[in-house]
């Protein structure tokens, strides 16, 4: 009969691993320190301290001291202001709208630059991409004058074709759709690139199957490169939805909010509100109210990813 010799337990070793576990998580903490430290400072702690104005009645143009408390009124006074009910409403349109523009131009352009086998695909990304990364107000100066009723492209191009020239930022009717045709420019590279990045993603042995059956590119769009670039889909969906409904520096520099509030934002009214207007708390409450609604719309697509996961 063969006996077995069992190793005998190595004492201590429990008891070291802590140990070094221990000394990892305090050398992280150590180099986290500095980034944490930065994000406290700049980004915690103004976030606590807008909430804390939003439950006080305060004007900019005094000392922060005689703040008065008034609890959650400033929040349940949001709608009483017919201005801010249009920032609102002119900010639901003008994100609806990037969205429905954006995502199906983003994808078809992506596709377009991803599968034909065609040169110079990287010089037009680069190109697209050169949008984004071109600060705004270079954007907001080229398009100024392109929008130009007297002497800009766009209407020269209408009258010669027989067409009146509509007044694309002085026309209540044009002016919000203006803003949208602009943002979907300077943000088309940026989204087209991480949708082009999704596409690398998908294995190219799914395509070659579905060539062996017999499908199309059409089907084969349908049916393996929108659901495998669903991730890629949401997140670009996400990133439209927070970068316009944000949406301060083309309004700011463009309209001011005008015509007739044709024009004006949350974001150009947050603005309004604290600098112009004095009213700090009502300000930091609308700011607030939008912190929480990106928040819900981002925890809402969360869940719907992690559902279609499973």
């Amino acid at each position: 009969m063969t006996t077995v010799l069992e190793a005998p337990p190595v004492v201590g070793a429990p008891a070291k691993r802590r140990r070094g576990k221990a000394t990892t998580h305090r050398w992280s903490a150590l180099f986290l320190s500095p980034a944490l430290l930065i994000i406290g400072v700049f980004t915690i702690i103004p976030m606590i301290m807008t909430i804390w104005i939003s439950l006080h009645q305060w004007s900019m143009f005094t000392p922060i001291t005689e703040m008065t408390w008034v609890g959650l009124d400033n929040y349940s006074r949001l709608f009483a202001d017919p201005s801010r009910v249009q920032a609102i409403v002119n900010t639901a349109v003008y994100v609806g709208l990037s969205i429905l523009i954006t995502i199906p131009l983003a994808l078809l352009v992506a596709l377009l630059l991803y599968f034909p086998r065609l040169k110079g695909k990287g010089v037009v990304r680069v190109i697209l991409f050169a949008t984004y990364v071109i600060p705004t107000i270079a954007i907001v100066i080229i398009w100024g004058n392109i929008y130009a009723s007297n002497y800009g492209p766009l209407s020269a191009m209408l009258r010669t074709i027989g067409l009146p020239a509509p007044g694309w930022l002085s026309d209540p009717k044009w002016a919000l759709f203006s803003l949208v045709i602009f943002n979907v420019w300077q943000m088309l590279g940026y989204y087209v690139i991480l949708l082009i990045a999704g596409l690398t993603q998908i294995p190219e042995d799914l395509y070659e199957a579905a060539r062996i059956d017999g499908a199309g590119f059409v089907r084969q769009t349908l049916w393996i490169t929108v659901p495998m670039l669903r991730p890629s889909l949401v997140f670009v969906v996400l990133m439209t939805f927070v970068n316009s409904i944000q949406v301060f520096d083309p309004i700011y520099l463009l309209t001011q909010g005008g015509p007739a509030n044709s024009t004006n934002v949350v974001g150009f009214e947050i603005q309004r509100t604290a600098f112009q207007y004095g009213m700090a708390g009502e300000s930091s409450a609308l700011a607030v109210s939008l912190f929480l609604m990106i928040v819900a719309v981002g925890g809402v697509l969360g869940i719907v990813m992690k559902g279609r996961r499973r």
